[in-house]
This record gives structure tokens, C-alpha cells and sequence, in this order.
């Protein structure tokens, strides 16, 4: 008896509208119906459009980026049944490969502008960017940043199951407060429910207009199921423990990425991928409970560039904004400025900052947060290179 091969739980079209393909959906809700099953301890390959269903082009105009419809993000796909899994078991999903579709051997990092809600130095770089990523082995170069090459670190953005109906109505309330509290007229700080553009897969009618009125958006990750938590070090040989809500747990997955750094600074910073990921469920009946949990637990794997002993510049953040002011434990003040004293560093190679703020978002650089014992939080972030920075 010959080897059986990995099934293909899900085939996508490239070149067909995203919102006219069954097995994507753009909302968590639990009655977007499943598009397959999948075995407990079963090993398949899922294929999945890049986060914005093919509305980034590869040329050299960065108009697609600043004209990009976000009511349609991001495309999942999915959902899946898990046969076996009921509320109150836990999701082990095991990342064995990503890999990007060998006729689409590219993908892309944008800066967007303040209208699209920017990113992490959108009042310093308000307008929109792009990079065009050429895929080569585990290499990627960009004619947009010269000279420049590194070794990815591919993993997916989104995976989770699907939310209970009191879990999403639980999503809603607190984002609905978020929303009603900011006092930034510019500032996005959640997206509510959005019935423009809502895509439910395969849904029948009265279950796409109740999705479209309901359904949460796949921003921001949320602690229930994880969603879109965009961790580079998810990579090949990942375990990923998901809280199951639902019978079948429903899960999805999408938002591939060739290469992130750590923060994805420039909010679409990672290298946007279409690809193919090929991933093991098992369900841990009971899991919840057993393992205490209260949201997802991840185990990276063992995949990391190695860039060797010296290879590494660190820069450090402190609580002090570019104004002068002294915030207190602040990291997301002293993340900012470590990115800024980064980019001030490469400036003197000759690249423009708007090519570092991209660099700084998709190569696979390092974040790290520590304190001393006064009144300031420091932000240590670790560039790294192989010899062409």
C-alpha cells in the first residue's frame, strides 16, 4: 500500500474576487456555517489569499495601499469543523509548514496613511508606502529597499475558533465601550460591526444579514480565541492551544506572513503573503478545565534565523517622548522611541525613512521589554542582518 498523501482541506482562486469564494469568510460569528470537516489528529493543507483578498498589486505605486478597502478584511479560511470538539475543549493545532504558492513567489509590507488608521509613527509618517518582497528559498529581497536581504520567518497572522454567541456579544460591549470613551477624533481604536462588505462564506441569507449586524471584525486579537495575534515566532513546528466555544470549534486561519518583526510597527508591516498551510488538530477533551485556561497558549517552535555572534545592534527606549516629557512605565513610549533611534541609525546608509519604517516592520528583528528599579521603562529592540545593512 502506497503513502497517503496530505489532503487539501481548502483550495483557494487567485484569480477569482475573494468575496465570491465559499470558503473565506471576514467575521467571527458562530453561525457562519463550516466549508469542511477535518479529523481529531488529522494532518491537512489549508491555502489562503493574502489578509486583503488580492487588493495589493505587485507593481510600484503605493496608491493600492492608501486606497485599500479595510471593511474587507481579513479573508479567513474557514471555518472548519474538528470532529469531536465541543464547548469546553481545548484546540491543539500543531504549524508544520507555511509555504507561499509557487506561482505567487512574492508579497508585500505597506505603511498605511492616517485615514486608513496608520500605524505605531503614524504623526511622523502619515503617508502611505509599499514594498514588493521577492521570495527566494527562505530569502527575501525588495527592488523598493536595495541591498537589502534576510532570511524569513513564515508564519501565520490569524488563527482561532469561532466565538459563542455570549463571547461575541461579550467582543461587541466591550469595543462599544472603547469606541464611545475615545476622545482622539483620528485615532481607530477598535472596529465595531460593519455590515459593508460583510463576507459569511456559504452562509444562506438570513444568516449572511445577521452576520453582517453582528459578526466582530478580525481586529484586534482578543483573549477568548486568539484570532489575530501575529506573533513572528509561530513558525514551523508551533503548537497553538485554542479554546474550543462552539460544537465543532469551527476554526479558521489566514493572514500569512513571509516575515514580521517583532510589533509589526507600520500596522501592515508584516510581508503579506497568499500561501498554503499545512497544520495537525488534536482535541483535548475537557482541555479547559485541565489545563486551566482562560485563553490561548502558545509554544514556538524551533525555527528562528540564526545570524550568528555579532551580529546583532541593540537600541534602547526609555519613557521620555521626542518632546522631552517623562511618562511613567510607559512601554509603548519607549518602544516608539527605540524604533525612532533605529531609524535615525540607518539613516547614514542612505535609506530613506520611510524604507526603515518598512524594514523595521518585516524583518524578523527582536522586541524585548525590561525595567530598573526608577521610574522608566525600557524597550530593548534587536536588529539583526546578514551583511547587507
Amino acid at each position: 500500500m502506497g503513502i497517503k498523501g496530505i489532503r487539501t482541506a481548502l483550495k483557494v482562486d487567485l484569480d477569482k474576487p475573494a468575496q465570491e469564494q465559499q470558503g473565506l469568510h471576514n467575521r467571527w460569528h458562530p453561525d457562519i456555517p463550516a466549508c469542511g470537516k477535518i479529523a481529531n489528529n488529522e494532518v491537512v493543507k489549508i491555502e489562503c489569499l493574502d489578509w486583503t483578498g488580492g487588493q495589493i498589486k505587485n507593481n510600484d505605486s503605493a496608491d493600492d495601499v492608501k486606497n485599500v478597502d479595510l471593511t474587507q478584511i481579513h479573508y479567513l479560511s474557514g471555518p472548519f469543523d474538528i470532529e469531536t470538539a465541543e464547548p469546553g475543549d481545548v484546540l491543539l493545532v500543531e504549524i508544520q509548514d507555511v509555504q507561499p504558492f509557487q506561482e505567487q513567489p512574492w508579497g508585500f509590507t505597506g505603511i498605511f496613511d492616517r485615514h486608513n488608521g496608520g500605524g505605531f509613527l503614524d504623526e511622523l509618517y502619515p503617508k502611505a508606502a509599499k514594498a514588493i518582497w521577492d521570495f527566494e528559498g527562505i530569502f527575501c529581497s525588495s527592488r523598493h529597499i536595495p541591498h537589502v536581504r534576510f532570511a524569513g520567518l513564515i508564519h501565520p497572522g490569524i488563527l482561532g475558533c469561532a466565538p459563542s454567541a455570549e463571547v461575541l456579544a461579550e467582543w461587541n460591549r466591550r469595543e462599544g465601550e472603547l469606541i464611545a470613551a475615545n476622545t482622539v477624533a483620528e485615532r481607530i481604536v477598535a472596529q465595531p460591526p460593519n455590515p459593508q462588505n460583510s463576507h459569511a462564506g456559504s452562509s444562506p441569507e438570513d444568516i449572511k444579514a445577521r452576520v453582517a449586524k453582528e459578526g466582530a471584525r478580525t481586529i484586534p486579537g482578543r483573549p477568548e480565541h486568539g484570532g489575530n495575534c501575529d506573533i513572528k515566532n509561530l513558525s514551523r513546528g508551533s503548537k497553538v492551544y485554542l479554546p474550543v466555544h462552539v460544537p465543532g470549534a469551527k476554526f479558521s486561519v489566514g493572514d500569512l506572513h513571509f516575515s514580521q518583526g517583532d510589533g509589526e510597527i507600520s500596522f501592515c508591516g508584516a510581508i503579506e503573503m497568499a500561501g498554503v498551510i499545512t497544520l495537525k488538530f488534536t482535541v483535548i477533551k475537557n482541555g479547559m478545565a485541565k489545563l486551566n485556561m482562560k485563553s490561548p497558549i502558545f509554544h514556538a517552535g524551533p525555527v528562528e534565523p540564526q545570524f550568528g555572534p555579532g551580529r546583532y545592534l541593540t537600541f534602547e527606549g526609555f519613557s521620555v517622548d521626542e518632546t522631552g516629557k517623562q511618562h511613567y512605565l510607559d512601554a509603548t513610549v519607549a518602544y516608539r522611541q527605540t524604533c525612532l533611534r533605529v531609524i535615525e541609525y540607518l539613516r547614514r546608509y542612505g535609506y530613506s525613512d520611510y524604507q526603515i519604517y518598512l524594514l523595521l516592520s518585516c524583518a524578523p528583528v527582536q522586541g524585548h521589554i525590561a525595567g530598573n528599579c526608577g521610574h522608566s521603562q525600557r524597550v530593548h529592540d534587536i536588529g539583526c542582518s546578514d551583511g547587507y545593512l
